[in-house]
């Protein structure tokens, strides 16, 4: 083994250790579309669901058949018919979802049971169940439209999935519910995802789409100035489905966020759109600090908020003990005072345990990240992370293209969440002046 691989391998999975640790024994839904599978890409989804499942996280999948119905109407004959985005599921159609759900439960259930040597499936013993979990209703006549067969949830068999969850199976659930009478619907997948989630008070809702997530400006092409927008508070993610059109095709910029939304209001603390165009999609959101796709977090949960003027008190007892061994530069009342709408703060049962400030050089388009804290009772918790997130979504919203960072003691810290060193004659002019060449701080900065 190479000396270059252990040199990027250990490194790499002590950053990954944190996540271990915060994920073991949390339950996860994921919502995998139709068309994933299509794709090929059954095979390394299982495989990273697996992987996933080994360090301790309760995996519920959830998979769409979209495409496969769709083939399975073609080869009768029929053409599927749509509704504000919703299928018409007539008799044929019925017996189309019928016929290619279980050929996908079989095929699901073939991908978690692969075990040849030399593959990373090797070794893995993974116990799938399903059942019929899900009650449903029909959803009737919209706006004059009988969707005849089409359901939507009514209950969800919270004991028997967690049953079989604590027994250690993964517990598959097909987009189906079926009445108290014993007649069969057919249910959309997002909607199945997001109420099995509720109903468990999931910590996780992933939906793995053919979408890479929400864009900083949903309605516009990909573009450099356009990236994903990796982190959305519940608030903002609510007003931008309400300028947003419904919509129509899986594709449109609120088709899933509307149902990540609705995860988190209702409980479930984070909801993630993630693109299975990206191998290791799921794997990369869950267990690298940036993610990959789009996540929506109920920020009341996390008790992480833009400080007010009742705060100083708090942030000045949390920053103290740093400036007075010179980790941080000391900041007087006043200047927290006339700069209090800059910070961020994280807070548990009324204590600040952390806090940063966000200082704009618009002219550059970057802005500085100062007064990073974390108490020693929460470091190791995910604190600075957050906070980290919460700056960098500021700066994206002030159109900034970059975030920069002064430091004397924390450069690695910064370094393995994305930040560059570079000389100080970088800084913006006005920044520069301010530059203590005596401390001789070191310059980090991290693109956007």
């Amino acid at each position: 083994m190479s000396n270059v691989f252990n040199f990027t391998f250990v490194p790499w999975f002590r950053a990954v250790a944190p996540y271990i640790h915060m994920h073991r024994g949390k339950t996860f839904v994921v919502g995998v579309v139709g068309e994933a599978i299509a794709a090929g890409k059954l095979g390394s989804i299982a495989t990273d669901l697996a992987l996933i499942q080994s360090m301790g996280v309760k995996i519920v999948l959830v998979h769409g058949f979209r495409p496969q119905v769709n083939d399975q109407l073609r080869a009768k004959g029929q053409e599927p018919r749509y509704s504000n985005g919703m299928r018409i599921t007539d008799e044929v159609a019925l017996d189309s979802a019928q016929e290619a759900a279980g050929q996908l439960r079989y095929e699901i259930e073939a991908a978690f049971s692969q075990g040849l040597p030399n593959t990373p499936m090797a070794g893995a013993t993974v116990r799938v169940i399903s059942g019929n979990f899900i009650t449903a209703r029909p959803m009737g006549i919209i706006d004059g439209v009988d969707f005849k067969h089409t359901g939507v949830v009514r209950k969800i068999d919270v004991a028997g999935i967690t049953r079989s969850l604590d027994a250690g199976a993964l517990v598959l659930i097909s987009p189906f519910g079926f009445s108290p009478t014993g007649e069969a619907f057919n249910l959309a997948m997002e909607e199945v995802a997001t109420s099995v989630a509720i109903a468990l008070q999931a910590d996780k809702l992933l939906f793995v789409t053919e979408t890479p997530g929400v864009r900083i400006r949903p309605t516009e092409p990909e573009a450099e100035d356009n990236p994903i927008d990796t982190e959305l508070p519940l608030a903002d993610a609510q007003a931008l489905i309400a300028r947003l059109p419904s919509p129509e095709v899986p594709t449109d910029p609120s088709y899933y966020l509307r149902h990540c939304v609705s995860a988190c209001v209702h409980g479930v603390e984070r909801s993630h759109i993630l693109p299975y165009a990206v191998d290791g999609s799921l794997l990369l959101e869950i267990y690298v600090h940036d993610g990959i796709g789009t996540m929506v977090v109920d920020e009341k949960l996390e008790s992480l908020r833009e400080a007010t003027s009742d705060d100083v008190a708090g942030i000045l007892q949390l920053i103290e003990p740093f400036e007075k061994d010179g980790t941080l530069v000391k900041r007087s009342r006043t200047e927290i005072e006339r700069d209090i709408g800059n910070y961020s703060i994280v807070e548990h049962d009324g204590v600040i345990f952390a806090c940063a400030a966000l200082y704009p050089y618009p002219e550059a388009k970057t802005g500085e990240m100062a007064a990073l804290t974390v108490s020693p009772q929460s470091q190791g918790q995910g604190d600075g992370e957050k906070i980290l997130r919460r700056v960098e979504h500021r700066a994206r919203a002030m159109g900034l293209s970059s975030i920069f960072v002064l430091t004397t003691r924390t450069m690695h810290w910064f370094i393995k969440r994305g930040f560059q060193q570079v000389d100080p004659d970088w800084l913006p002019d006005a920044r520069k002046r301010k530059y203590n060449w005596d401390r001789k701080s070191q310059v980090l900065v991290k693109k956007l």
